[in-house]
């Protein structure tokens, strides 16, 4: 089957599953990380399937919303790349990327391939500037956060484990994690383009500050 076909089924398979999602996590996020995936891998000597295949992927079962996240990511990437006629080998590099493509606050990161390097960078870039802010907000609302809480600083975490469980207001996930991005980008594409996402978000917390305090 050709690699055009195989990408068009694996998106017809994800719109479905990730039609009515509310976390910021849907299938315009997917598709939005494909581009940005796509884009960056202009620039970089990597296998251009994988990248996109990985990235429409790498979400298929992400540990914030599914139990036992690894063996399902696992088996879902297994059934649908088979079904496929894709190689034991591209599932294998595939199936890499997919494990160790998350933030969890930022620890023991293993990603070892130029390929999931660049998904994560599209990830991650997904994850900041004005369309990060909004993800940020839509995912807090989902879980019940409060919007700010001065009274309450950022945490600083020491395993996935407790990032993953430990929640409190939506401004404090852009010290736990949002504006710590810029500095973990892998590719020079990458870097770039989390630069000016970055500034946007330093500006809107300003903006946020003072609104807050009735100084604007």
């Amino acid at each position: 089957m050709k690699e055009k076909e195989i990408i068009k089924n694996i998106e017809e398979q994800l719109k479905e599953m990730f039609s009515v999602e509310s976390t910021g996590h849907d299938w315009f996020h997917i598709d939005r990380v494909r581009k940005n995936a796509n884009l960056i891998c202009r620039d970089e000597e990597a296998n251009p399937f994988i990248v996109e295949i990985a990235a429409l992927l790498h979400d298929i079962a992400d540990h914030k919303f599914v139990e036992n996240a690894d063996q399902v990511a696992e088996d879902r990437i297994n059934d649908i790349l088979k079904t496929e006629g894709v190689s034991a080998q591209i599932i294998d590099e595939v199936q890499h990327i997919v494990a160790n493509c998350s933030f969890k606050g930022g620890i023991d990161n293993k990603m070892k391939s130029i390929e999931g390097k660049i998904v994560q960078d599209a990830d991650r870039l997904d994850a900041i500037g004005a369309i990060g802010v909004a993800r940020t907000f839509a995912f807090g609302g989902k879980f019940g956060n409060e919007i700010y809480n001065p009274e309450i600083s950022p945490n600083t975490f020491k395993s996935a484990e407790e990032y993953r469980k430990k929640r409190t207001h939506t401004i404090n996930h852009f010290y736990e994690k949002l504006l710590l991005l810029k500095d973990g980008m892998h590719t020079v594409t990458g870097k770039k383009l989390a630069e000016d996402r970055h500034q946007f978000m330093e500006k809107y917390l300003d903006q946020f500050y003072a609104e807050w305090e009735g100084k604007r």
